[in-house]
């Protein structure tokens, strides 16, 4: 039966990735399908909340009336094994994994294994799982989790208009994501140092979510003298993105890791040929037919991709062709949300 539940997110709802997209949206739909969810903001900070934040969160979660469901979203809850533990016995829980907190890049060993261990905990106290993946999926399953009790929900895509690409001055080149270690924009300007023989413009959609990450990019293309053929807008407007992935002729992230990566999703969603890395659930969402997947953290084959689509007009068009097909394949939002509402309908 639908009725109230508590969505709780780490921060702002508005913040600009591929977490909190999926969040804020799926708070849409599940309220299409009839639920009423309250938005809890647990603070920012997390996975590395400080004492102060972590207390204001424990008294909004223990504000919510007993026996109301409530969904967690991972950035926070695997952090909170002794909260996850007390709530699991007045309230049914439902964690929300986008990926593991372990596998973050720039964490250190010992993080990883603290973060490891806490989220472990945390799990062993959730009613229900929902994760963005069969990727993810998987993972949990090292993390002691019943297949069960898991239910992947990907994030869902919106029709965009079928676009077809004439080229003309240099290729332009698109990456999508926070600039966060994990993402690789140091991979991907390396990489295109050694192509300035090559017509091409990159531009970087993304917020400096790790201000001394973005410090960083923005030495590099400094160091290569790249200032010219480099955009870095920053995050914008779903309507500004639409219009870049609608006039951009390839798509490019080289992450290290995804435990869905909604960005390359949107690209092809666009039609948009892709060049991305075997990481994580990355090859779950882009085919061959539609994009290059190559190592993540590896230059010279990422140069190579790079090379061979910004050369060759007609491989390009095969890709986002192939793109444009795998489209019709991807899941709507509002078949994600059915399989989060049932996940959430069966806990009681």
């Amino acid at each position: 039966m639908k009725g109230d539940i508590a969505f709780a997110v780490p921060g702002d709802l508005d913040t600009p990735t591929g977490g909190y997209a999926y969040d804020k949206r799926m708070i849409s739909e599940l309220r299409e399908l009839g639920w009423r969810p309250e938005v809890l903001n647990l603070g920012e900070g997390f996975p590395r909340p400080n004492a102060l934040t972590r207390a204001s969160a424990r008294a909004r979660l223990n504000g919510v009336p007993k026996g109301r469901r409530i969904v967690i979203d991972g950035l926070a809850f695997g952090v909170m094994p002794q909260e996850a533990e007390a709530l699991s016995v007045t309230h049914p829980l439902i964690a929300l994994v986008h990926h593991p907190l372990a596998l973050e890049s720039g964490v250190s060993e010992a993080e990883a294994v603290a973060l490891r261990e806490s989220e472990r905990k945390a799990l062993s106290f959730a009613h229900a799982v929902v994760v963005n993946s069969r990727t993810t999926a998987r993972a949990l399953a090292e993390y002691g989790v019943p297949g069960e009790r898991i239910t992947v929900a990907p994030p869902g895509t919106d029709c965009a208009p079928s676009i077809q690409r004439h080229h003309s001055g240099p290729v332009a080149l698109l990456a999508v994501g926070s600039i966060v270690p994990r993402k690789g924009y140091d991979v991907l300007v390396q990489a295109l140092a050694g192509l300035i023989d090559l017509p091409w413009h990159l531009t970087i959609v993304g917020d400096d979510r790790d201000p001394a990450t973005a410090v960083r990019l923005r030495a590099y293309i400094a160091h290569h003298k790249l200032g010219p053929r480099v955009s870095c807008l920053g995050a914008v407007q779903p309507s500004r993105l639409a219009q870049l992935y609608a006039t951009s002729d390839l798509f490019v992230l080289p992450s290290r890791y995804e435990g869905f990566g909604m960005a390359y999703a949107e690209a092809i969603a666009h039609g948009l040929p892709v060049i991305g890395t075997t990481a994580g659930a990355i090859p779950d969402t882009v085919s061959a037919e539609a994009g290059v997947l190559i190592p993540p953290d590896d230059v010279p084959a990422l140069a190579a991709a790079l090379r061979r689509l910004i050369e060759n007009a007609e491989d390009r068009a095969s890709l986002a062709a192939g793109a444009r097909k795998a489209a019709g394949t991807l899941p709507t939002w509002a078949e994600s949300a059915k399989l989060f509402s049932d996940a959430i309908e069966r806990v009681v």
